[in-house]
């Protein structure tokens, strides 16, 4: 990937990402927290007194560190947000309006800018592999959102996981073209880790559930 593109495809790829498809499924999340507000993690339901029902697992959404990943996101976005608009100023550019992000998306996916050696060195640390905006960081920021958020439960990381396609798709189309190569790489990499982390899942419940037919 060229400097140009500085550190915007990953930001676009994990903003459509936390901004629309993610919604829809924190609403349901936090239905749900509402609904079991006064469960712990595990309800035990009794059929009668010498018998028990395998335990269920209830899952609440840490929405004290989704909010906390919302808002370290947010600041770095408006950091690189002033930091275009600075640029765009100075070579006889403008947002339209002062939000208007789309404009921000097209500028830079144009390439038609320069950078100084200032701006071009923070970027090219922001996108390398350990860099916040890097495919690392941007991945395990993306997983941790979408564990906080379905409190690990495995049908709505599902959800997670098809909002995190779904904005992927959008920001393709914010940008007007393939995003580049750091773009897919993050792509890449954030699929792998919701695989192993399905992986993962499934391989506690079967010890779970070998565990229980032991004790049976």
């Amino acid at each position: 990937m060229s400097v140009n593109g500085i550190t915007s495809n990953n930001k676009t790829d994990y903003s459509a990402y936390t901004n629309t498809g993610a919604k829809n499924a924190a609403s349901d999340v936090k239905k749900e927290e509402n609904a079991n507000q006064n469960n712990t993690g595990v309800v035990f339901d009794k059929s009668d007194e010498k018998e028990k029902d395998p335990v269920k697992t209830t899952y609440k959404p840490n929405l004290e560190l989704v909010a906390k990943l919302k808002a370290d996101a947010e600041q770095r976005t408006e950091q690189m947000r002033n930091l275009v608009m600075q640029m765009m100023t100075k070579q006889g550019s403008t947002f339209g309006t002062a939000n208007n992000d789309d404009a921000m998306w097209k500028f830079l996916a144009g390439g038609n800018f320069t950078v100084s050696a200032a701006a071009k060195a923070q970027a090219q640390a922001d996108i390398a592999d350990d860099g916040y905006w890097g495919v690392n960081q941007t991945s395990d920021r993306i997983l941790d959102f979408a564990k906080a958020l379905s409190g690990g439960d495995p049908e709505k990381m599902e959800d997670m996981k098809n909002a995190f396609i779904k904005g992927y798709k959008q920001a393709t189309g914010t940008w007007g073209k393939d995003l580049p190569d750091i773009s897919s790489r993050t792509y890449n990499a954030v699929m792998e880790k919701f695989d192993k982390w399905n992986e993962d899942q499934n391989k506690k419940n079967d010890t779970v559930q070998d565990t229980t037919e032991s004790q049976a």
